[in-house]
């Protein structure tokens, strides 16, 4: 009896999470009618509340998920009753985010990265530049690995010491000195490249995704609340397939100008072939191997937050491609109208970090001890709700809420639509000038504001002089998203630059010449990707029906 019951003890959780919902799918397969299907997801929520097995908050994400997959209600019409679809599908993000920094997948992916490249400075710093997801991470690593070399060349520079005393006195100590403030000014200069490359990959990086940045998030939302019929013109996959050529070509423009003004284009001596060069790579690589030894092999459960990470990728890409249909067209769109949105998906990825285990579930019962036949059989998860609760920065998302609540109030007042009517001046303008000059005026607004209070500001005054002129809102819309992100030239502008800051590498001046270059090479970007593949993209020649009338609902 008392073994009987060691058995449900060990085997409840496991029963409770995975068999309950199929001991109930029969009702769904015989009475597949909405509200049986309303039932059934009740049901389940109710079992794993009452048992636990799972976090009650993570539970309580359920209908966002389940709603949409049964046909009940689409993303949008469940998530409003939480926080608008856009706020959740960040706040799915962020979860995946904390369960990648938890088991410290983006430090191996860094030094794995690093490892791979080499430790040439020129490199690096076009390494550190790529690597936006786990910039902080290199930088990390690059310090470390720079501190070691050092250390490990201690010997070969007494010995060249050694050599250069055979040298006249004088002479010696006025080449010492000559190269040793040259060696530092070098040393100065690389330090003010990476930490500079470091805060402009991070806010160019951003750029590339939907969920990158505060400011996309913000014109998606804007987009739904403002155009309601624009049918999820911008998602996942529309928006990387616009913002990721203009996220490349921007990391190239800024590496060669960080290569301009601070390396001074000295390939010759990045790519040195001498033995002291050798010597400091070498030493530097024996550390990267050395630190990527100390995290050991792959684990179970970073495997599993990487294929979570992956299937999130891919079923964002797929979910409503554009060219060709998606899953999203198989079951779960009727008469034009999608049940499942990019939040939906998050939100999937988000409750399985929740059940898929951390560890290996054993199964050799018959010689488990008394004491491990007393633990649960199915390990725990990648995530408590506890660990998640501490990391997930909760402002950002409130802060996405009142910018959404702000736009809705100007839009009921009419006070968008009366600063729209204001600029229909403009009209006389090309909608390329027209582009340019609001992407400038974001672009030195930004450096003093919040990014995503510039977004909520002013995209539903330009959604309404857009509509005012007869141009695609898109138009103006799409560049001054992108040029909000844009803030370079300040240490408060944004937080990686005031992170970097922290360092003590740089100045303000070092920042507010660098950066003023950076802010026209980005608004010259944009400009470029709209006129370009964004008109093609978007159709963005002409005025759209979805942008004819401003749905307000009360």
């Amino acid at each position: 009896m008392a073994s009987a019951l060691s058995y449900v003890s060990k085997f409840k959780s496991f029963v409770i999470l995975f068999v309950s919902p199929l001991l109930l799918l029969p009702l769904v397969i015989l009475m597949p009618a909405k509200f049986v299907r309303c039932a059934y997801v009740i049901i389940i929520m109710a079992i794993y509340w009452c048992t636990d097995v799972i976090p009650v908050a993570v539970t309580s994400l359920m209908p966002v998920l389940l709603f949409p997959l049964f046909q009940i209600l689409d993303s949008k019409e469940v998530c409003v009753q939480y926080m608008k679809d856009t706020n959740m599908l960040f706040l799915g993000s962020l979860i995946v985010a904390v369960a990648v920094e938890r088991w410290n997948l983006h430090k191996r992916i860094a030094l794995r990265t690093l490892l791979w490249v080499g430790a040439k400075p020129a490199r690096n710093t076009a390494t550190t530049a790529m690597m936006v997801p786990i910039v902080e991470a290199v930088l990390q690593q690059m310090e470390a690995t720079n501190a070691a070399s050092e250390a490990s060349l201690g010997a070969l520079e007494l010995v060249d010491k050694g050599k250069a005393g055979q040298l006249p006195e004088n002479q010696v100590t006025f080449e010492d000195l000559t190269m040793e403030k040259q060696e530092d000014r070098d040393k100065k200069n690389m330090c003010k490249a990476m930490n500079l490359c470091v805060c402009y990959a991070a806010s160019i990086g951003g750029t590339a995704t939907l969920t990158g940045t505060g400011p996309n998030v913000v014109l998606l939302g804007q987009m739904n609340e403002l155009f309601p019929d624009s049918k999820d013109l911008v998602n996942f996959a529309s928006w990387f397939g616009f913002a990721f050529p203009n996220m490349l070509l921007m990391l190239l423009l800024s590496w060669l100008w960080l290569q301009c003004i601070y390396m001074r284009f000295n390939f010759k001596k990045s790519c040195s072939c001498g033995i002291q060069s050798r010597n400091k790579e070498k030493a530097a690589y024996e550390v990267l191997q050395e630190e990527y030894k100390k995290l050991g092999p792959l684990s179970f459960a970073e495997v599993n937050v990487l294929v979570c990470f992956l299937l999130l990728i891919a079923l964002w890409f797929s979910r409503d491609p554009g060219f060709m249909p998606g899953w999203v067209s198989i079951a779960w769109m009727e008469d034009k109208k999608m049940y499942a949105s990019d939040a939906t998906v998050a939100i999937f990825v988000a409750i399985l970090l929740f059940i898929v285990p951390s560890r290996k579930p054993k199964f050799n019962f018959c010689t488990q001890t008394e004491e491990e036949m007393k633990t649960p059989f199915y390990p725990p998860p990648l995530l408590d709700w506890k660990a998640t609760q501490e990391k997930v920065p909760w402002g950002i998302v409130l802060l996405l809420g009142g910018g959404f609540a702000v736009a809705k109030g100007c839009e009921a007042s009419g006070l968008s639509e009366w600063m729209g009517k204001q600029m229909e001046p403009l009209s006389s303008v090309s909608p390329a000038a027209i582009t340019l000059i609001l992407s400038l005026l974001i672009a030195v607004t930004t450096e003093c504001t919040s990014n995503v209070a510039t977004t909520t500001l002013f995209l539903p005054i330009f959604a309404s002089m857009s509509r005012s002129i007869g141009l695609n809102p898109l138009y103006v819309m799409l560049p001054c998203t992108l040029s909000a992100s844009f803030a370079f030239m300040l240490p408060v502008a944004t937080p990686p630059n005031a992170i970097v800051f922290a360092y003590g590498h740089l100045k303000v001046s070092d920042m507010a010449k660098t950066g003023l270059m950076m802010n026209v090479i980005g608004v010259l970007c944009v400009f470029l990707s709209v006129n370009t593949w964004g008109r093609v993209m978007f159709d963005l020649d002409h005025f759209p029906d979805w942008a004819n009338v401003t749905h307000i609902k009360t």
